[in-house]
């Protein structure tokens, strides 16, 4: 098929009626206004907020923010907001246009316009989707200041950072009388809504003001594999779509939202279209961190030691799902209790079905990056919890062995291993400072306080069973040392 047309509104009615958006372009006033325009966003909540207003209705439109790049803010402004989300690996290719997008700010060039948006009445929800650090916050969830950001809170300066755009919004919205708002943190961190609740509370401190009645902090849980998007997704896309779209994004099929329920301002029908609305999303995020994301890193560790370049590679190394399996089943599945109606077990095989999806193209380097900020929470949990009860959760160990061994620099092959962490330089001075041994690089690793705590850190057996495992991948391999395990 050649396409001719250019995704915008004069082709839509040019698009097979399945490609079509659920809603117009430009039919539906604002309600959200939501910081961060890319592609995780994109392919989730705005997917999941058109769908609500086509089914159920609501002025719900999102004012899509960038923060600070205006390539893609431009791009949809050309194509009057309009994108398309192509769905793969689950058959033939299939792209739909989503017309929720029913404004656009730039944080960087147009910090003002962006909190007007803020405090407008007609706004009820301000969520994020933002990088981790863009919300200044430490381990401890204390705000980190600087000359720049305390100017911005006071007003002395353009609220360009995410703290001073919430803040600067807020107030605004309290001296106009804007009436109740949510804030709904879409980034992976743990215990999302408490945290950006205290960063705003310390903002607010800062600007010497309390935080307004009415302004709710709910926490959330969100997963969709979102990969990035390549000149290939792009042809694939117009080939799908019958249009040319310059800012498609790719997914996976598979998408979920658990979303706490506290809107004071109304929220759109989400639970109508498939998000989980609960009192409690603990129990949904801690199946995540577990089951999934832990999963997820024990493949890119092992498999990046095996020389295998995705993830679904590293599915293919013989043994490892069989170990994967047990990982979940003996070692995190007895440490918590999932939500009602799922199984822990159940959960992790969806999970590696997830994973073998080749044309999600997620690398084991990408998965593997910044080892000492996501293990704490993705893997040591479970070792901790196991370990509390006496028990001896051997293949946890041997996850965290891997990586360990990947710190080191080199797979199996003696191939590098680059070393993509915000503590890469200590862990190498730890390292240089350490025998070449297994005990020493297990020592070294252990003693690094920001990401071991001190119950762990002088466990004896987790120690012992380190080191095993540690030299069992040094001295026989990644391939060797999973495939012996079922003899």
């Amino acid at each position: 098929m050649t396409v001719t047309y250019r995704l915008d509104r004069g082709a839509l009615a040019s698009l097979p009626g399945a490609s079509r958006p659920a809603v117009a372009p430009g039919s539906v006033r604002p309600g959200i206004v939501h910081l961060g325009l890319g592609a995780f966003h994109r392919a989730h909540q705005a997917v999941f907020t058109e769908s609500a207003v086509a089914a159920s209705g609501g002025d719900w439109g999102i004012i899509g923010v960038a923060p600070r790049s205006r390539q893609i803010l431009d791009r949809l402004r050309e194509q009057d907001g309009l994108y398309s989300v192509l769905t793969v690996g689950d058959g033939a290719d299939r792209a739909k246009a989503v017309g929720i997008l029913a404004g656009f700010g730039h944080a960087a060039g147009d910090p003002y316009g962006v909190v007007a948006a803020i405090a407008d009445p007609g706004v009820r929800i301000v969520s994020m989707t933002v990088t981790e650090k863009a919300y200044r916050l430490d381990p401890g969830g204390r705000l980190l200041l600087d000359d720049e950001l305390r100017a911005q809170l006071t007003g002395h300066a353009p609220p360009t950072a995410v703290p001073a755009l919430l803040v600067r919004g807020l107030l605004r919205r309290q001296a106009a009388g804007g009436g109740p708002l949510t804030v709904l943190c879409c980034d992976n961190l743990m215990g999302n809504g408490p945290r950006i609740r205290g960063m705003v509370e310390q903002a607010l401190d800062v600007a010497g003001a309390q935080l307004p009645g009415g302004v709710a902090f709910p926490a959330t849980m969100v997963d969709r594999i979102v990969p990035a998007t390549s000149a290939e997704h792009i042809r694939r896309t117009a080939l799908a779509l019958g249009a040319d779209d310059a800012v498609p994004v790719v997914a996976e099929q598979f998408t979920q939202w658990v979303i706490e329920d506290d809107f004071p301002g109304g929220r759109p029908d989400w639970d109508g279209v498939g998000a989980i609305m609960t009192d409690d999303v603990t129990s949904w995020e801690k199946l995540k961190l577990r089951a999934l994301n832990a999963v997820h890193s024990a493949c890119a560790y092992l498999g990046a030691l095996a020389g295998r370049e995705l993830i679904a590679d590293s599915l293919e190394i013989p043994g490892l799902p069989a170990m994967l399996r047990r990982f979940v089943a003996e070692d995190i599945a007895p440490t918590f209790a999932p939500p009602p109606g799922v199984t822990v077990t159940g959960y992790g095989e969806t999970a590696l079905g997830r994973f073998a999806n080749r044309e999600l193209g997620h690398r084991n380097l990408q998965v593997a990056m910044d080892g000492t900020q996501k293990l704490p929470h993705r893997l040591l949990g479970t070792i901790a919890d196991r370990r509390r009860i006496g028990a001896t959760p051997g293949w946890a160990i041997l996850v965290l062995a891997a990586w360990m061994r990947f710190a080191r620099g080199y797979a199996d092959s003696g191939a590098p291993l680059h070393l993509d962490d915000p503590l890469a330089n200590r862990i190498r001075e730890a390292l240089a400072a350490a025998p070449d041994t297994a005990p020493g690089v297990v020592g070294a690793l252990l003693a690094l306080p920001e990401v071991f705590p001190p119950h762990l850190a002088g466990d004896e057996v987790l120690r012992t069973e380190l080191i095993r495992w540690y030299g069992e991948l040094e001295r026989h391999g990644v391939e060797a040392t999973i495939g012996g395990l079922g003899r």
